[in-house]
Order: C-alpha cells, then sequence, then structure tokens
C-alpha cells in the first residue's frame, strides 16, 4: 500500500486546486479556489504561506520571463508576489458572466489551455454546459477550442507534447485532442469514461512514461492510466474529495494532491494537502512564454 501524508497545517481547504510545482523557486504553489487564497509551501522545511486574492482562484503557471498567471473569476492576470500585483491580460467569457475559470496548464510552446465552469450556487445537477476550453497564446490573444462543457478540469499533456489530455467531470468523461505541429488541435476524442457515482474526474497530470494520473471527487483516490486507458493502479486517500495531483521536487518523483472541505465539516482531513509515495517520476511544467 502506497504511504499517505498530510501536509500539517492549521487551516482547510474549502476546495482546493491548482497545483504548480515550481523549480525556480524550490516550491510547491496551490490554490483554494472557494477560500480565494493562494498557497506556497518551500519543500526545505515545508513553510506555508498564503495570499489573499481578490476573486475566485483556479489555478496559477510560471511565466518564464518572471512572476506568474494565475485563472481568477474574471479572466488571466499577470501576477507578482513581491510586491503583490494583478494584471489583467484579458476576459475569455465576457458574456458568460455566471462562469469562472477553474484549472489549466501551459503546453511546450508556451500556451495556456484553462477550461471554465458555472459558478453557481445551485446543486451542480442544474449547472448548464456552459464551460468551454480557452487558449491564451504568448501574443495575449485569446481564442475558444472547445465548447458545451460543464466542469472543465485537468489539462495534462502526454510526454512528447502530442497529446492532450481534458475532463468534463460533470459527466465523467476525459478526452483527448491531437496537437498538431502547427500547434492547432484535433477533434476531440473519447478516452476515458467513469461512473460519476463511484467518483468524478478531476485535476490530471501525466508522468515520464506517459501514464496519467487523475484525482477523483468523491472517489477517495488518484489512479494511473496507460495511454491506451488501460487502468495500471489506484492509490487511496484518507477523504473523498480529491481534487488534483503533480509532481514536485528537484526529480519530479515527490507525488503532491489537493482535496476538498466543502461540505464535510465533520472530516478532519478533507481540505489537506496530501504527499503521496506513488513510485513514479513526473514532468516539469511547461511555463508560459507570453
Amino acid at each position: 500500500m502506497a504511504a499517505v501524508r498530510s501536509i500539517p497545517r492549521d487551516t482547510r481547504d474549502i476546495l482546493g486546486e491548482g497545483l504548480l510545482w515550481s523549480a525556480r523557486e524550490n516550491a510547491l504553489f496551490w490554490t483554494d479556489i472557494l477560500g480565494r487564497k493562494l498557497w506556497r509551501m518551500n519543500l526545505e522545511g515545508e513553510q506555508i504561506t498564503h495570499w489573499d486574492m481578490p476573486e475566485a482562484i483556479g489555478w496559477i503557471i510560471e511565466r518564464a520571463a518572471g512572476g506568474f498567471v494565475v485563472g481568477l473569476q474574471s479572466g488571466f492576470y499577470r501576477l507578482d508576489l513581491e510586491p503583490f500585483r494583478l494584471e489583467l491580460i484579458g476576459n475569455p467569457q465576457p458574456e458568460r458572466p455566471s462562469n469562472r475559470l477553474n484549472d489549466a496548464k501551459a503546453d511546450v510552446r508556451g500556451r495556456i489551455w484553462a477550461g471554465s465552469m458555472p459558478y453557481a450556487d445551485q446543486p451542480s445537477t442544474n449547472w448548464p454546459a456552459s464551460g468551454a476550453l480557452y487558449c491564451l497564446d504568448p501574443s495575449g490573444a485569446i481564442t475558444r477550442h472547445d465548447d458545451g462543457i460543464t466542469i472543465a478540469n485537468g489539462p495534462a499533456f502526454s510526454p512528447d507534447g502530442t497529446v492532450m489530455y481534458h475532463t468534463d467531470s460533470r459527466i465523467g468523461q476525459v478526452c483527448k485532442f491531437a496537437m498538431n505541429a502547427d500547434g492547432s488541435l484535433g477533434p476531440r476524442e473519447p478516452h476515458l469514461q467513469f461512473d460519476t457515482s463511484k467518483g468524478a474526474p478531476d485535476g490530471m497530470t501525466c508522468d515520464r512514461e506517459g501514464g496519467l494520473w487523475i484525482a477523483f471527487y468523491s472517489g477517495a483516490k488518484v489512479a494511473r492510466f496507460h495511454s491506451d486507458s488501460r487502468l495500471d493502479r489506484e492509490i487511496a486517500l484518507p477523504t473523498p474529495q480529491i481534487t488534483n495531483v503533480c509532481f514536485a521536487g528537484a526529480d519530479l518523483s515527490r507525488m503532491f494532491v489537493t482535496s476538498a472541505a466543502d461540505g464535510r465539516p465533520d472530516d478532519p482531513l478533507a481540505g489537506a494537502l496530501f504527499e503521496v509515495d506513488c513510485g513514479a517520476v513526473g514532468l516539469l511544467p511547461h511555463q508560459f512564454l507570453g
């Protein structure tokens, strides 16, 4: 059985998400979407700090030029932490004011692929399929590449950069897109289908061998799948609402997993950050080139 460790903290994330390993800072970043917080943990000593954000924050990605890009409810923002400064790049969905950005990653060309979803108070069974998949180019141009998604989640890229995986958690489906030589996407193809009553696929990442690791919300686990869709292994977590997964550390062999405390006031590990001994090695995340 894989070893699982809860990182000691004096708080829990309402909706932990958006994991990022920064080799530049030797630090792990993640977000609390509903708590409107950005978290940072130095891997040497595990000192944890946070910044309060003005809106729901879905994710954080490094800029090659320094600083970061973050996804807030109202769009893409450049972020500097010292001193703290936010600068709007653009809103991909001004005609959908009830949506927010939810999950994103940068690709090998330095573009950011980000999904959106409804930001609503009603039960998720009533959410409209108003989410979409957007691309932020280093030039600042924002384009929409897929639509009709309810809960967009988990962009992940194959090690050679030729495949992008993307999820609609609401329907339990992971799709894949070929990433063509000219940078365009091929058609959406179903890749994995899950029974959401047993856990919905959420955040994802690929390891160095091309295995796709998926966090399962309401499934209390992370699982690895071969590129041909075969299940390789599952690792149980001690709380059900598992949201995101990433590799970190100098050799990218340390796996970290976020979770959500939302709706689970009596679960002491809901909303915790976990480290998992998964026996795999990850990929260095790409940076935004804009």
